[in-house]
């Protein structure tokens, strides 16, 4: 008798949990790199800190998730229902560093700091999505 060895799939949960990790990642390293720029990084008189850029990314990533997931049980097409709230997730989130940020850079670093989030978001937690 022959078995055949298939490699174990990785479970979707730690999938999409690497993927949020990863966002938080991205937007630690664009807070890092503005901060080593001398980026102003405040936002409506509140300096944006590294713990609370993580646990924005880690929340908002969870949130996503959380969207995802419903929809997958609500529609046949919750890859693409999801992708749309999460681009228009996205432009909306925008125009928070927009009006609040104090200076060109600080703006420049919080809106870095946004794209990199759905960058590493959008892609990874649809390529999870049920087909």
């Amino acid at each position: 008798m022959t078995t055949t060895l298939k490699p174990k799939a990785r479970p979707v949960a730690r999938t999409r949990a690497v993927w949020i990790v990863g966002a938080a990642a991205a937007t630690g390293v664009v807070w890092a790199a503005a901060r080593g720029l001398g980026a102003d990084l405040t936002a409506d008189g509140r300096a944006v800190t590294l713990p609370a850029v993580l646990v924005t990314t880690v929340l908002v990533g969870l949130a996503a998730w959380a969207l995802l997931a419903l929809l997958e049980r609500l529609t046949r097409h919750a890859a693409t229902a999801w992708t749309c709230v999460a681009v228009a997730v996205l432009l909306l989130s925008l125009a928070g560093p927009v009006g609040a940020a104090r200076t060109g850079g600080g703006t420049a670093a919080l809106l870095a700091m946004h794209l990199a989030a759905a960058a590493v978001l959008v892609p990874g937690l649809r390529r999870t999505a049920a087909r």
